[in-house]
């Protein structure tokens, strides 16, 4: 039997508002999915497709967010280790290894490499980018519709000039990140 990989990535590191997310998944290497790559070069249309394959197919797959006040008391590199550590601890299967996205290894039960771009090289990286990014961008909908005027559909909490403009006008809500910059700001 081979060896069961995970991929892990997060999304929203650089957001002002909502949560960091991460995914882990484990794809079955005999059902591969093409069009895997980074979440950030694929159309919404493609990323929903594949998210719906991904969760169709992969052997594993698992969802952990950290939410704004776990982001500001722990700061945001912490915070989407966290969210990978708490995506691993939800998979029902165990891997045997672990391939992450970027330079930092999360706390988890497994051995495992980093892999600086790994979500454009590595397909179990891909899809969890992808996953990631369906899931924190349907959440970013929700919460615009809890929190209509700042546009979060639209730029998904990303620090915009609109999201700034919308954030000078309307104050800040709780779903934004006070240590984040552009909030700090406001509050000083």
């Amino acid at each position: 039997m081979s060896k069961l990989i995970v991929g892990l990535d997060e999304v929203g590191r650089g957001c002002i508002a909502g949560p960091v997310v991460a995914a882990a998944v484990i794809l079955d290497p005999h059902k591969p999915i093409e069009g895997l790559r980074d979440s950030k070069k694929l159309t919404e249309k493609k990323r929903q497709k594949l998210s719906g394959d991904i969760m169709r197919l992969a052997i594993d797959f698992s969802i952990g967010r950290v939410e704004v006040d776990e982001i500001d008391a722990i700061n945001i590199l912490q915070a989407s280790l966290l969210a990978m550590e708490r995506a691993f601890n939800g998979l029902k299967v165990q891997a045997d290894f672990a391939q992450v996205d970027g330079i930092y290894y999360p706390d988890i039960n497994v051995e495992g490499t980093c892999i600086k771009g790994g979500d454009d090289l590595v397909a179990c990286i891909s899809a969890a980018s992808i996953l990631a990014k369906v899931y924190r961008d349907d959440h970013m909908h929700i919460l615009d519709c809890l929190y209509p005027d700042y546009g979060l559909a639209a730029h998904k909490g990303y620090p915009t000039v609109a999201h700034k403009r919308c954030l000078k006008d309307n104050g800040i809500a709780v779903i934004h990140r006070r240590t984040f910059s552009p909030v700090k700001q406001l509050l000083s």
